[in-house]
């Protein structure tokens, strides 16, 4: 699959450097518009000294840390969805018929590289917020941990998506919520946000799990709500957990599946 995939993606990646004029203004593009964010939080900064507590390298850290997971989650696998649109088309027929999973040829259709914009901003972000941290190697190799975690977990929430789309074909909306939804929520200590929320995001759709959880023990800070000390470390199995029912809901949808026609 890991091999179909990268044939693939290489393909659209070699017809869209047939035009590298419009391919280098698009990640231009997609880094200067993701920079607003960080102007967003820098400008919170000019009139308060701590937000929810975390101060301004703090916060930049957790903004880094899930603005990277999603990024290389959206360059990879964001494709997804758009499910609806290749069913509506008819193309999703021909996915089926190919030697190829359904899932990989979803994944990288119209494959670009345009996408790197975000990640390059998210890489800078969360490189300046570590030069002003300082964290120990006791606790810094977390932070791989909770990328990698982080990208399977927003992996997920498109899959579960895509999976929808096969019932409903205007459910990309329903999705965007927690996928972009999810990437801005997580950009911000949570604290921030009410009780409810919080547990809901740890207990329900998983995303504290993205940054909040293991970026607590990063940076040595007690959870505001008083949560378990061992959920900053449950990170691998609730993208595990995650990861499992979107492969689930996905095989149940394609098993549903009965063609544009039907």
């Amino acid at each position: 699959m890991v091999r179909t995939y990268l044939l693939l993606a290489w393909t659209w990646l070699r017809a869209s450097a047939q035009y590298p004029g419009p391919l280098i203004m698009m990640a231009a593009g997609s880094l200067a518009v993701n920079a607003l964010d960080v102007l967003a939080i820098w400008v919170i900064f000019q009139h308060t000294g701590s937000l929810a507590g975390f101060d301004l390298a703090e916060v930049m850290f957790l903004y880094g840390t899930a603005g990277l997971s999603f990024a290389l989650s959206d360059m990879l696998f964001g494709n997804v969805d758009r499910l609806s649109q290749h069913i509506r088309a008819g193309t999703f027929d021909t996915m089926l018929l190919r030697p190829a999973g359904a899932f990989v040829q979803v994944a990288t259709d119209r494959f670009g590289v345009h996408r790197l914009g975000r990640t390059a901003q998210a890489l800078v972000v969360l490189g300046i917020a570590l030069s002003q941290l300082g964290v120990p190697w006791s606790r810094a190799w977390m932070i791989p941990v909770m990328v990698v975690c982080g990208v399977v977990i927003f992996t997920s929430i498109f899959t579960l998506g895509g999976a929808l789309q096969f019932l409903l074909t205007d459910a990309p909306e329903v999705a965007n919520a927690f996928t972009y939804g999810g990437s801005t929520l997580t950009q911000y200590p949570l604290s921030v946000y009410g009780d409810e929320l919080v547990r809901g995001v740890t207990f329900v759709v998983p995303l504290a799990f993205v940054n909040w959880q293991p970026g607590l023990f990063v940076l040595d800070r007690p959870d505001p709500l008083g949560l378990p000390y061992g959920l900053r470390f449950a990170a691998p199995l609730a993208a595990l957990a995650l990861a499992v029912v979107a492969a689930s809901a996905w095989r149940a949808g394609i098993r549903r599946y009965r063609s544009t026609g039907s």
